[in-house]
């Protein structure tokens, strides 16, 4: 979400998604309150600090550690306040492992992504420290079903072997498959509830994410490619509940609710799926976030998600 107040971010957030409200993260508060500084303040035994190159982990917590722990708290106050006596899901995010791997640095400058042995060991901090976030916020929320969304978009990438090295000369090499799955079937794991994987890249892993066990998956409807449509109807028809980006994510002019939803409506019919699945396997999402947009037009866009699903579950033809 767009701006620093947490009290207005989570009233704009409830306020808006009754069905899947969420913890909002405030990015523009600076390093800390960013996506890798916020989850990098959740790991276990494993601490980062701010270099001019980006986050890199550090031997003990210090300022930068004790920051995003800061504001994550005052971020949990401010959803704890709105939610009172909320029953059902609540969403919460944090970086997958393959793009916390990508993001962070070793001491020596490099992408944690290049040692295997610190892959494995940043995905068990991770785990751990997810697994103690989620525990807080079922006791700040009692009557929450609480939702792991695990944020990859540099999971193709990783896939792919195209991260940049520090040198930015070379790439580092593609992470076997199998690797990547069990990474993040340990984060699916330590969560023991919901897991959502959203990227908003091109070429969504959607099978190797399935097999990982997850119960949803996030991506930007703009970017699906014909080939994927295949994996996306197997996804739907083995129960994978499906966060489709059809709400443009930064100021633009909206279109009438059922027009954002058209282009949801036609992968339908060319997958062959029953219109009556759409409102059971379907959410309906900003494209990417909302932290580039102006703070009326992020509440006019959650607005319109909820407008817009409910125009497709309404007249799901």
């Amino acid at each position: 979400m767009p701006g620093g107040d947490a009290r207005e971010a989570a009233k704009t957030v409830t306020g808006s998604l009754e069905a899947l409200p969420y913890l909002p993260e405030l990015p523009a508060r600076g390093p800390g309150a960013d996506m890798i500084g916020r989850t990098a303040g959740m790991l276990a035994e494993l601490y980062a600090h701010v270099e001019p190159s980006g986050w890199r982990i550090s031997d003990r917590p210090g300022r930068d550690t004790r920051r995003a722990r800061s504001w994550l708290g005052e971020d949990l106050d401010a959803l704890e306040e709105f939610t009172q006596g909320h029953q059902g899901a609540l969403k919460v995010s944090a970086v997958g492992p393959w793009t916390l791997a990508a993001a962070l640095e070793l001491r020596g400058g490099e992408a944690a992504l290049s040692d295997p042995g610190a892959c494995r060991d940043l995905t068990a901090s991770l785990a751990e420290g997810v697994r103690a976030h989620l525990a807080e916020v079922r006791r700040r929320v009692p009557g929450a079903e609480v939702v792991l969304q695990l944020d990859e978009p540099s999971l193709t990438s990783v896939l792919r072997g195209s991260v940049r090295t520090a040198s930015g000369y070379r790439t580092h090499a593609a992470v076997d498959r199998g690797v990547v799955e069990g990474a993040l079937r340990t984060l699916v794991e330590a969560a023991e509830g919901p897991v959502v994987v959203h990227s908003c890249a091109l070429a969504v892993p959607f099978g190797l994410l399935r097999r990982a066990g997850v119960a949803g998956i996030s991506f930007d409807l703009s970017l699906l490619t014909e080939g994927e449509e295949e994996a996306i109807g197997e996804a739907v028809e083995g129960g994978t509940a499906l966060l489709i980006g059809a709400v443009p994510g930064t100021d633009t002019p909206l279109s009438d609710p059922a027009g954002s939803v058209g282009g949801v409506r036609t992968l339908w019919r060319r997958l062959g799926l029953a219109p009556a699945t759409l409102a059971e396997s379907v959410v309906i999402t900003p494209s990417c976030g909302l932290a580039g947009a102006s703070p009326g037009y992020a509440r006019a866009a959650l607005a319109h998600c909820v407008r817009a699903a409910r125009s497709l579950a309404d007249n799901p033809e």
